[in-house]
């Protein structure tokens, strides 16, 4: 690992995921059918400014600079959606994703939705990814390497009957949002020969399993940011923030907890 956190640097990585977390809950509120994804991601926008802290997708540089807070991604649509006047409708699976700096340390985390009743394939998809990303956190305190992890988020993935994408992987994260190394969601044998790494306390993790209905394969839109799939089968995709600490895995973008110190 590049970097390893402090104790204190910690507390201060979950300042800054509670505001994520915060962001995501207003959010969340609104999901309906009839409200547009820009409307979703101005109260993401919102919530940051109030807070002090700064979009770290706004802006980011890709084919022209990412113009909006929140990545926001409907049905096939995987990752890297821009909001705009779209309305939501009854049956779509809506993901936000989106992350902030609050006094030089950043927090990143997605959670996709159905809005309105859904087919029951497509809560079997929420329910599959949102269990690897909970399978991947109570690993993190049992395994010693990353690609250990990795092995059995693609094994729970495949057993269920759906995809692992691999065109998209988690990262750590820390004073940027990007930091390396990367972090799969799949076991690949070159990867883990040259990039693997051990998991000990100190280490910071945007963990992000990305899994679809259908088959892996991607694709990019004209827009030149939205990725999604090539058979337009849904996808959907969670992600927390999560540090290793001499007491075990730390949500840090989760919401308060009773008696948390914030100091």
């Amino acid at each position: 690992m590049r970097h390893l956190r402090s104790a204190r640097e910690v507390v201060a990585m979950r300042r800054a995921g509670l505001v994520v977390w915060q962001a995501h809950q207003a959010a969340a509120e609104l999901i309906r059918p009839g409200i547009t994804t820009a409307e979703l991601d101005a109260t993401i926008a919102e919530v940051f400014r109030l807070a002090g802290a700064e979009p770290l997708f706004l802006g980011y540089p890709g084919p022209s600079p990412f113009p909006a807070a929140t990545c926001i991604s409907l049905n096939e649509e995987v990752v890297h959606g821009i909001p705009s006047d779209r309305q939501l409708a009854e049956g779509d699976l809506i993901t936000l994703d989106t992350g902030c700096r609050l006094q030089g340390w950043c927090g990143d985390a997605a959670f996709t939705y159905a809005v309105g009743a859904v087919p029951l394939e497509y809560e079997r998809l929420l329910e599959v990814t949102r269990g690897t990303l909970d399978l991947a956190i109570r690993l993190l305190d049992e395994k010693s390497r990353w690609s250990q992890v990795a092995r059995e988020m693609q094994a729970f993935v495949e057993g269920a009957g759906f995809s692992v994408i691999r065109d998209f992987v988690g990262h750590a994260i820390g004073r940027n949002m990007h930091e390396s190394p990367q972090v799969p969601n799949f076991y690949d044998e070159t990867w883990a020969r040259g990039q693997d790494f051990d998991l000990r306390p100190g280490v910071v993790l945007a963990i992000e399993p990305m899994v679809a209905l259908g088959k892996p394969e991607v694709e990019v839109l004209e827009d030149g940011w939205t990725q999604v799939t090539k058979d337009r089968r849904p996808s959907a995709h969670f992600e927390h923030t999560v540090a290793l600490t001499a007491e075990g895995a730390r949500i840090l973008t989760c919401a308060p907890q009773v008696g948390e110190a914030l100091e």
